[in-house]
């Protein structure tokens, strides 16, 4: 059970739905709860339809399928959370709704890129490594669910207490957001470091 416990830690850290609702705060004010609501369950779906398949593939995925080795995926992976990171540091909430972009189908922007990244699909290549396929998914499944309803309980809270005091609501998201960047862009580099150690290894 410890190896489950600590596989659905580290998605979780990964989804981190207290910083996704800083990223989704345009769409926290725009949507009333319960459209909120069923959006974000949706992304949920698809992206533990995702997960699933990344931890049950595993490496299989990149050697046979890609032809490119899991190192080069968390190189780029990091390159890409690092340059995410940086942008939020020094643009705050605006850089992520550049990122993100208009769309039609909220849920599926919510699901890619804020969900569904190279972070989140590589820790469920490790957990379809360290766990069994069937608790694999099990702790993906758990983990997604959490995330989710986090993000539908602080949607409640942020129009709770948006209505008394919206001044400390956008300043609190404003340097919340930026310091949860910081362990993005930390991570970033543990991605992109562990990435080019496996690499030298599968090449030397």
């Amino acid at each position: 059970m410890t190896e489950f416990f600590s596989a659905a830690a580290l998605l979780f850290m990964l989804l981190n739905p207290f910083l996704l609702v800083v990223y989704l705060l345009d769409v926290f004010e725009k949507l009333p709860a319960a459209t909120f609501a069923r959006v974000v369950v949706r992304a949920g779906l698809i992206s533990s339809a995702v997960f699933a398949v990344a931890a049950l593939l595993g490496d299989m995925l990149f050697r046979e399928v890609l032809q490119a080795e899991f190192a080069s995926f968390q190189v780029f992976g990091g390159v890409v959370f690092l340059l995410i990171g940086l942008r939020f540091v020094f643009e705050g909430n605006a850089a992520i709704q550049g990122l993100r972009g208009e769309s039609r189908y909220i849920a599926g922007a919510i699901a890619m890129p804020l969900m569904i990244g190279p972070g989140t699909i590589g820790a469920c290549i490790v957990i379809g490594q360290r766990l069994t396929p069937l608790r694999a998914v099990l702790a993906i499944l758990a983990t997604v669910t959490l995330s989710v309803t986090v993000m539908m309980l602080l949607k409640r809270l942020h129009d709770f207490v948006r209505q008394r005091n919206e001044e400390i609501v956008q300043r609190y998201i404003d340097i919340a957001g930026r310091i949860t960047a910081l362990v993005v862009g930390t991570f970033a580099i543990e991605m992109i470091m562990h990435g080019l150690l496996a690499w030298k290894d599968a090449m030397g």
